[in-house]
């Protein structure tokens, strides 16, 4: 890639970064911690016990989600900074830009990102 294509694979990381954090503080709360959260989110006495455990669950697996697609967007601008981005993490290949650009996080070509995706659906 470019200079130029860079500091735009930057921008959009740092704005995928900064409306993710905007997406969890307010699915949190704003400044109330998680805990604090939860607790406010699943005492409902009227919920049943199978409703309370699926909106636990649900909210639980979204957590998990927002927090990898966190870890992915820092772990990009950081292969940027160190100059590495866009190459594929495993084999060392090029990312082609196409996919850089549909998913600018992107940390592996798509036959390694296949692989990884078989063998976790295999465990």
């Amino acid at each position: 890639m470019k200079n130029q294509d860079y500091s735009a694979q930057h921008a959009q990381l740092s704005t995928l970064r900064s409306q993710l954090l905007a997406q969890i503080a307010a699915q949190r709360g704003g400044t109330v911690g998680r805990a604090e959260a939860a607790a406010d989110r699943f005492a409902h006495r009227e919920d049943s016990d199978a409703q309370v455990a699926t909106e636990r669950d649900l909210s639980f697996a979204i957590d998990e989600h927002e927090t990898s697609e966190l870890i992915a967007i820092d772990a990009a601008l950081a292969r940027l900074a160190e100059g590495s981005y866009g190459e594929c993490t495993d084999c060392g290949c090029r990312i082609p830009v196409a996919r850089l650009q549909a998913s600018p996080e992107a940390a592996r070509c798509v036959p390694c990102q296949e692989k990884v995706e078989k063998h976790a659906r295999g465990r």
